[in-house]
């Protein structure tokens, strides 16, 4: 969700700053396949293609899971068999967060403070990055909020596109075993960080529009 959350905006801001370019409509392009990509599909084609036909190149495997074993460090982290999962799961959310944050930035930069920031002689990248985009982000954040819920469930079908020995693994193996107790811990615990995750988007809406308050 990091992954998708600051491309996507980056993106967004992007197309938005440079409406009908080049650039807008190639993230606009890019946007569209995304979204038209489920993630078990994405998957195996990326897995393929980065982890196969260009293994040698990227350095990344068709699978493979977060820890290993070295004989002589023990169990080591291998940071690089997160990325093909991560840009997996990210790649449907972050279309949907470029549109959304094109969206929101251009109805924003039509405002009249804009214009009047730009009148006065503000900086560029100050009048986007300071005062545009943090207006734009609301429906932003709401979008990473429900997207997140998204991709916790869609990680059960990544997990198993990778050979990722994940929750989502280690729970469809429990639902093809009638463990049952390891199923209901697994969904609790999802909930519970889905719960989280929506507390503190709440937190976040105060952060970003002032007019928004917790009572």
């Amino acid at each position: 969700m990091v992954f998708a959350s600051f491309i996507g905006i980056f993106l967004g801001v992007m197309a938005a700053v440079h409406q009908n370019t080049w650039i807008d409509k190639l993230a606009i392009s890019f946007s569209i396949l995304g979204v038209s990509a489920p993630s078990f599909f994405a998957g195996i084609i990326i897995a393929w293609v980065f982890g196969f036909v260009l293994s040698k190149y990227t350095g990344l495997n068709m699978s493979g899971s977060l820890t290993g074993y070295d004989p002589f460090k023990g169990e080591v982290i291998i940071w690089k068999n997160l990325i093909l999962p991560m840009v997996t799961l990210g790649l449907r959310p972050l279309a949907i967060i470029v549109q959304l944050t094109r969206n929101a930035m251009l109805d924003v930069l039509s405002q009249d403070y804009i214009r009047t920031a730009k009148a006065k002689g503000l900086d560029k990248n100050s009048i986007i990055y300071k005062h545009a985009l943090k207006n734009a982000l609301n429906p932003v954040v709401t979008a990473i909020a429900t997207w997140f819920a998204s991709l916790l469930a869609g990680s059960f079908f990544v997990e198993y596109i990778f050979g990722y020995n994940g929750l989502g693994k280690a729970t469809v193996d429990a639902l093809e075993t009638s463990d049952f107790p390891v199923v209901m811990g697994a969904i609790l615990f999802i909930a519970f960080i889905f719960v989280v995750i929506s507390l503190l988007v709440d937190f976040l809406y105060v952060w970003i529009d002032p007019r928004v308050k917790l009572n």
